[in-house]
C-alpha cells in the first residue's frame, strides 16, 4: 500500500515538475521583466511570505476566508435542510434565491463597503454570500434524495422530527454536502483575495495587487504562488477531514463498486471422485 501511494504521488509530481522546468528555462532565455525566472521568484517568496508578512497579510486572509467559509456552510446546511424538507417554503423562497444567486459577489463589492465599513464585516459578507450557493443546493438535493420508505417508518415509529433530521436525514445527504463544501472552499479562497482588492490594507490580495502597482514582478509572482500553495493545500485538508467523517460512505460504495467476490473454499471434485459418489 506505501508503495502504490508513493508511486501516486510521484505521478501526480511529473507534470507540475515539467512545468516549473519548462517556464524556469523559458524565462531565463527570454529576459522578460514581467517573467522572472524560478530562482528569483523563490528568493522573493521566502524572504516576503515565510516570515515576514504572515502575521500581518497571511493571517488575516486566512481568518477572513474562514469566516466567510464557516458562515456559508452552517447558513447552506441550515436553509438547505429547511428548503428540502418544506416544498412549500422551497416554491415562496424561490424567486429570492434565485435573484441573489445571479449576483456576482464583487459587483455587490461597493454596498458591503457602504452597509459594513472597510473592515473586515464586509469581506467576510462578500466570501460568505459567495460560496453558501453549492452548500445550499446540494443540501437541498441531499435532503430530498432520502429513501422516502426510511423516512415513512422513522414517522410510524413516531421518531421525533429533530431525530429524524440529525439521525436520519443529515446522515443520508451528508456526501452531498460535502460536495458542496469542497466547491465553496475553492469560491471562498477566490472571494479572499477579490474582497481585498478595494478598500483593504492588509490581505495577500492587496499585497499582489500592491506589487503589480508598483511592478514590482517578482513579489507578485511570490503572493501568486502563496495562492496556489494556499489552495492546493486546503483542499488536500478538507479531503483528509471529508474520508475521516465518511469513512462508512466511501467504505460502502468502495465494497460495492470494487469488491471481489469469495471463491469457495471447498474444492471441486475430481471427475474420479464424482463418479465414484454417484455409483455408492
Amino acid at each position: 500500500m506505501i508503495r502504490g501511494r508513493v508511486t501516486d504521488w510521484a505521478l501526480a509530481l511529473v507534470l507540475p515538475v515539467l512545468l516549473l522546468v519548462a517556464y524556469d528555462a523559458w524565462a531565463r532565455t527570454a529576459g522578460d521583466f514581467f517573467f522572472p525566472p524560478l530562482s528569483e521568484i523563490g528568493a522573493t517568496f521566502a524572504d516576503e511570505w515565510l516570515f515576514t508578512r504572515i502575521p500581518t497579510d497571511l493571517l488575516p486572509s486566512l481568518g477572513r476566508m474562514l469566516a466567510g467559509f464557516a458562515l456559508a456552510v452552517g447558513g447552506g446546511v441550515a436553509l438547505g435542510a429547511l428548503l428540502g424538507f418544506s416544498r412549500m417554503l422551497s416554491t415562496a423562497l424561490d424567486p429570492v434565491l434565485q435573484f441573489l444567486r445571479a449576483l456576482p459577489p464583487p459587483a455587490l463589492i461597493p454596498v458591503s463597503l457602504l452597509v459594513f465599513g472597510a473592515g473586515d464585516s464586509a469581506k467576510v459578507f462578500l466570501i460568505a454570500l459567495g460560496a453558501v450557493w453549492p452548500v445550499l443546493l446540494n443540501t437541498v438535493d441531499g435532503v430530498r434524495g432520502v429513501d422516502r420508505t426510511a423516512l415513512d417508518m422513522a414517522r410510524s415509529y413516531r421518531v421525533p422530527a429533530h431525530a429524524r433530521l440529525t439521525r436520519l436525514v443529515l446522515p443520508a445527504a451528508l456526501p452531498r454536502i460535502f460536495a458542496g463544501a469542497r466547491t465553496a472552499l475553492g469560491i471562498a479562497i477566490i472571494l479572499m483575495v477579490v474582497s481585498e482588492l478595494i478598500g483593504a490594507d492588509n490581505g495577500v490580495g492587496y499585497v499582489v495587487q500592491l506589487a503589480q502597482r508598483g511592478f514590482d514582478i517578482p513579489e507578485m509572482w511570490a503572493g501568486t504562488l502563496l495562492l496556489g500553495l494556499l489552495g492546493f493545500g486546503a483542499n488536500a485538508l478538507f479531503v483528509a477531514f471529508e474520508k475521516r467523517v465518511l469513512h462508512w460512505h466511501i467504505a460502502t460504495t468502495g465494497r460495492a463498486s470494487s469488491a471481489p467476490r469469495r471463491r469457495s473454499r471447498r474444492p471441486t471434485p475430481k471427475p474420479t471422485e464424482a463418479a465414484g459418489a454417484r455409483r455408492s
